[in-house]
């Protein structure tokens, strides 16, 4: 008998859970984390707790906590461990901040929606004591170097099979270990911003500042519940390795945009009243092209400005400063882009239901790309699993505010191009040497492991968790039942509506 309750109306979420977790007693079992984790991300209804060892499959998006109308399922929260290192004098706190908290960390304060506020956020880690404040947009930068080059090598020298897909999304990396292991080697080997920042914090921003890596707490403040899981896994050690100290993490600790709130309101602190405070100068400096990474299709604009760059050796067209093609809110995005006389065929997807579609096209032989974007959240980072919630159920429109908040940051800022970072190019020329290089390789990138054990069958049931099943909705609720036909008398678990209800999807 499985310890999980109410797995036919509700996710199951194990305890050891990493990034999420369920406060039974507020549950009002109303079906919403089912009904995303169904539709939208593809993961519940393909496996069998009676296969898995009663352990869930679940890829730690987080998306079942945005959905919950009593916050009965929140993130795992590392706030007060984070509040306890700034109390410790023995201890340095450097927080990186992604860059869509700072498109939303407002409405959490009454403030419009998509209203940029990165100085009061920097201002406010201030206030709560923390001793660096850096952007992972640096990062972000750093990332696009180490793809980019590496798109460019699968694309002119084919040393690894194409698409190539993208890395940043912690959520989608699990998913695809799991359900399409023979994918693996198409996702880029470049960890993701707050991978590559972790381990460069502890090794080149301690040296440059003579701060003891011991005593550093290296928290990353993002939109994600993933990241909370992407941090412990056991590749994430590079900086402890390079140094020689066993034991060593990259980063410390991982608090969503949401946790951030909570401690400036259990602070008693005014957010709106606060004066803007720029990021610490080393490692805070970073592009437009950074800065759109929260968006969906923005890693893959960001990519592409630097790979024409650096393929025709040519000033970027106007037109790559605003691909129009993959930006918007549709679930799958397609473009070709034209460097020189070469044609870069790319995909931008949301949500991993998304991805799952579109790797059956090109397994099938029915679609072909060069470089494909994939994120879990709705709308790319800036939907992430740590954002505020949307209270009033604006959808997509809130979505397209905060999108809009990072594009016209993006058009303001003075540099746009991410191998134009001046900080970053001192970094490399310090340190790192040039993208892709012997240390770049040890530090920055990374492997993927087939996990389809996890569906409690190996490859095969992998395989088989991908191929269609039959699914009935319900029409007044949006409940979906997974199995080949309704029971007899089959009343919807939400709103109680029959079986005439329902139509098979």
């Amino acid at each position: 008998m499985s310890k999980h309750e109410f797995t036919n109306i509700r996710v199951p979420i194990e305890k050891d859970n990493p990034s999420i977790q369920r406060l039974e007693f507020k549950c009002i079992k109303c079906g919403a984390c089912k009904m995303v984790c169904t539709n939208e991300i593809g993961v519940c209804g393909t496996y069998d707790l009676a296969k898995t060892n009663d352990v869930p499959v679940c890829i730690y998006c987080g998306q079942c906590a945005n959905v919950c109308p009593v916050d009965a399922i929140t993130e795992k929260v590392e706030a007060y461990e984070v509040l306890d290192a700034i109390n410790d004098p023995e201890k340095i706190v450097i927080v990186n901040t992604s860059p869509s908290v700072r498109a939303a960390l407002g409405e959490e304060f009454g403030m419009p929606d998509g209203s940029f506020v990165e100085g009061k956020m920097v201002a406010l880690l201030r206030k709560l004591g923390v001793d660096y404040v850096l952007d992972t947009s640096f990062a972000a930068d750093l990332t696009i170097m180490e793809e980019a080059s590496e798109l460019i090598e699968r694309i002119t020298e084919g040393k690894m099979p194409l698409p190539q897909f993208t890395s940043c999304c912690p959520a989608w990396v699990k998913f695809a270990e799991i359900y399409y292991p023979e994918m693996l080697p198409h996702i880029s080997t470049a960890k993701s911003p707050i991978g590559m920042q972790g381990p460069t914090v502890k090794t080149y921003f301690a040296k440059k500042m003579g701060i003891d890596p011991k005593k550093i707490v290296n928290v990353a403040l993002t939109p994600c519940t993933a990241k909370k899981f992407e941090i412990r896994r056991e590749e994430m050690c590079a900086a402890g390795k390079y140094l020689g100290i066993d034991g060593l993490r990259d980063m410390d600790h991982v608090i969503t945009t949401r946790e951030l709130a909570m401690l400036a309101k259990d602070a008693n602190i005014d957010f709106a009243a606060l004066e803007d405070s720029p990021y610490d100068k080393l490692m805070g400096e970073s592009t437009g092209a950074a800065k759109i990474f929260g968006n969906t299709g923005g890693v893959m604009e960001a990519a592409i400005r630097t790979a024409y760059a650096y393929i025709t050796k040519e000033p970027v067209p106007a037109d790559l400063f605003s691909l129009e093609p993959v930006r918007g809110l549709e679930g799958i995005k397609e473009a070709t882009v034209k460097i020189k006389d070469l044609e870069v065929k790319v995909a931008v997807v949301y949500g991993t239901a998304n991805a799952r579609k579109l790797i059956e096209k090109i397994k099938a032989g029915k679609a072909d790309y060069h470089f494909v974007e994939v994120m879990t959240c709705p709308g790319g980072c800036i939907g992430g699993g740590g954002q505020p919630k949307d209270r009033e159920y604006k959808g997509d429109a809130l979505r397209a505010k905060r999108i809009a908040s990072l594009y016209n940051n993006d058009k303001e800022m003075r540099v746009r191009l991410s191998h134009e970072n001046q900080e970053l190019m001192e970094l490399y020329k310090e340190f790192y040497g040039k993208p892709l290089s012997e240390l770049a390789e040890k530090m920055l990138h990374t492997s993927y492991h087939d996990c389809s054990e996890l569906l409690g069958g190996g490859a095969a049931a992998a395989e088989k968790a991908t191929d269609a099943m039959k699914k009935y909705r319900c029409k007044i609720c949006g409940y979906i039942y997974e199995g080949d036909e309704l029971p007899s008398g089959f009343t919807c678990p939400v709103c109680g509506k029959g079986a005439e209800f329902f139509e098979e999807i």
